[in-house]
């Protein structure tokens, strides 16, 4: 017997149509942790950043206005970069894909995906969220249940951007391994709206631009935090876990940025019919340029891990909100681009360095070493 999954309204805040997620529902249980003690935990290796959740950011007006600028701002960038991976993935994967968006930072992605393809192409796309854990792979249950209701061959991954490239790689090796447990053909291609980078064949765009979905958390996720997954709280036979964040109801501005881009659908319509089969003819091979710089980056200012090095503006963003950062490292010609990064900065006392010659616009580094 396998779960069934969780829709809206009784968990998330997405229509029950938009979405179905591959979730157990941890609603009731206590896991946010304060910041500086999970980063703590997770530098020293005491606990998994998995195992527990940061305490949600509650934005102030002035963030939440920035929020609503950039938007009013990107939003017919945002729908031209949708079309165009969504055009790219219906042209290669055939008229019928099956979206999965990788949970969280994917689902808003995964869901505008399937109205740009309702809207240019009349096609009612299943879609699903699941879990993926670096360091710990996909959820294979989840697989398994997508295994049973769809042909795995028609499956198409989805996330919000790349920045180094780690959850690309750790969805090539965790779909590898489920194939060879569960005997099926699930592809790990990750088809994203922006690769900064390179990491991936399909996406929308390799520019390093702000998706204003990275500004919040779940406030924008359709009130559902990232993944969890406890040995404590998840058996074998449960999905990963996430909690609904039902009081954050009135801050909740998940449908408000999905309908911001889908309704620029019709305006972008020719751009889109024009730039997608550019894109498809170009060089797509990922060059994995965004993990040498981060790995130039981690000898250059002696961090020593990787991980600590979180590249491109939505990684800063997540940097910013949910771990201990060090410094922000931004280019001084993109700074019209970063004023919620700027803004979160200063709220945080993290001092910013401009470096001309940065492969991203911005890079979050997290405090090596930390303890409180």
């Amino acid at each position: 017997m396998l779960p069934d999954p969780l829709r809206g309204p009784g968990f998330g805040s997405y229509r029950p149509d938009e979405v179905a997620w591959l979730l157990t529902d941890l609603s009731d249980v206590e896991l946010e942790a304060p910041t500086e003690e999970r980063e703590e935990a997770i530098q020293s290796g005491g606990a998994h950043y998995a195992e527990s959740l940061p305490v949600e950011y509650r934005p102030t007006p002035r963030y939440q206005a920035l929020f609503r600028a950039a938007l009013a701002e990107s939003a017919a960038r945002i729908a031209v970069a949708v079309g165009v991976v969504t055009e790219l993935v219906l042209a290669e994967r055939g008229p019928a894909p099956v979206l999965v968006s990788l949970a969280r930072a994917g689902t808003p992605i995964g869901i505008l995906m399937r109205r740009w393809a309702r809207f240019a192409h009349r096609a009612d796309l299943p879609h699903y969220a699941v879990s993926i854990v670096r360091g710990r792979g996909i959820d294979t249950l989840a697989l398994r249940y997508l295994a049973v209701h769809h042909d795995p061959a028609t499956v198409v991954f989805v996330d919000g951007w790349t920045g180094k490239g780690a959850i690309a790689r750790e969805l090539a090796a965790a779909v590898h391994r489920a194939n060879a447990e569960l005997d099926t053909v699930f592809g790990s291609d990750l088809a994203v709206l922006a690769d900064p980078g390179s990491c991936v064949r399909s996406f929308g765009t390799r520019a390093d631009f702000l998706i204003p979905s990275a500004c919040l958390n779940s406030t924008v996720s359709g009130l559902v935090s990232r993944t969890v997954l406890n040995d404590a709280l998840i058996g074998p036979e449960q999905f990963h876990g996430a909690k609904f964040y039902a009081e954050l109801a009135g801050s909740d501005v998940s449908g408000l940025f999905l309908d911001a881009i889908s309704e620029r659908f019709a305006e972008v319509a020719g751009t889109v019919a024009r730039a997608w089969p550019a894109v498809q003819r170009g060089d797509r091979a990922p060059s994995w340029s965004g993990w040498r710089a981060v790995e130039q980056l981690s000898r250059t200012h002696r961090i020593g891990d990787v991980n600590l090095v979180k590249p491109g503006v939505g990684e800063t963003t997540r940097v910013l909100l949910r771990r201990v950062p060090w410094k922000v490292l931004a280019r001084a010609d993109r700074v019209a681009e970063l004023g919620h990064v700027l803004l979160l900065a200063e709220e945080r006392g993290v001092p910013v360095e401009y470096v001309d010659d940065l492969a991203y616009s911005c890079v979050g580094l997290i405090q090596p070493g930390f303890t409180r």
